[in-house]
């Protein structure tokens, strides 16, 4: 992994969400087949991180959808009315490769990576490519980011919803791009209120886990921090304990009808929280164009964290 390509990287993802955005005018999932029951979602990693909140969308329009590790011994079985997502930006992760063995001609495969060609493709029914280009800086960041998309829009596809994902994507650039532009007016204060001696912990309402879990993953990898993500609601019952022994730093991405639960045990005990696209009394809001919609915030909001944990990582801190 190298530092200054990774913040180089984070950089180019506006333009790679636009050029992803106009991919978008042709359906990339208009090969499935109809009849599918059931989607199993396949991963590891960020990759299961993104597929949890779709296997929630999914469920959520009464689609039977699970998302499994890769690595999982036991699953759903296959089926020849199962679509199976194995996902994957290298295209080579052992875990979802195994996975995928279970569904290869008996369930209908799809493969979502960023790299055509790769092992994951090998006698897939349907290849999506990410089209987020080459991650040098060797972190998966643009790639988590299209693999939110893409999924969104194969839950339009199954679910036959009218959404305009080409321009919520390209919305989503718009905001990546307002974050990075000003950065200049929030980052210090970013870095300096979550650099504690404790790590960094994540909170983020059900619908947008991924963004708690990717943005912990961050400050594991880049700078080798102490980090975990939690749900909001489920912070009172598994997290709030932190509160009261340790210097907590938290970043919570607001949206949750729990938040409010959470920020009382926060401000009763004096913890450092850093609110990213709202304003919640006792938390430092940082604050971007078009936060006030959940799916744009779904496709922007880890980029704060990963700004952080980027500069703490170039610092060698």
């Amino acid at each position: 992994m190298n530092t200054e390509l990774y913040l180089a990287d984070l950089e180019a993802k506006p333009a790679a969400l636009d050029a992803l955005a106009g991919s978008l005018a042709r359906d990339p999932f208009a090969g499935l087949p109809s009849g599918l029951r059931r989607v199993v979602l396949l991963g590891m990693g960020s990759s299961r991180y993104a597929a949890g909140v779709a296997a929630l969308r999914l469920r959520a329009a009464g689609i039977d959808a699970v998302a499994e590790y890769g690595s999982a011994a036991i699953g759903y079985p296959p089926g020849a009315d199962t679509l199976a997502v194995a996902i994957s930006a290298t295209g080579g992760s052992r875990e979802t490769l195994d996975a995928l063995a279970r569904h290869r001609g008996r369930s209908v495969t799809l493969a979502l990576t960023n790299v055509p060609g790769s092992p994951v493709t090998e006698g897939a029914d349907l290849v999506v490519p990410m089209l987020a280009g080459e991650e040098r800086g060797g972190v998966s960041c643009r790639t988590f980011q299209h693999t939110l998309a893409l999924l969104l829009a194969l839950t339009d596809r199954l679910t036959g919803a009218r959404r305009d994902v080409a321009d919520l994507v390209r919305r989503a650039a718009g905001a990546t791009a307002d974050l990075l532009d000003r950065r200049g007016t929030w980052l210090d204060d970013a870095l300096h209120l979550l650099d504690g001696p404790h790590g960094v912990y994540t909170i983020a309402p059900a619908e947008r886990l991924s963004s708690a879990e990717q943005s912990s993953l961050m400050f594991r990898e880049g700078p080798r921090r102490p980090a975990d993500a939690c749900e909001t609601g489920d912070w009172a019952h598994v997290d709030v304990y932190l509160t009261k022994t340790l210097d907590y730093r938290a970043i919570l991405f607001p949206g949750s009808r729990y938040d409010e639960q959470a920020m009382d045990w926060v401000r009763r005990r004096g913890s450092a929280v850093l609110a990213v696209g709202g304003e919640i009394e006792g938390a430092r809001p940082v604050r971007y164009a078009g936060d006030d919609d959940p799916e744009v915030a779904l496709l922007t909001e880890t980029l704060v964290a990963e700004l952080v944990a980027g500069t703490w990582w170039a610092g060698g801190r």
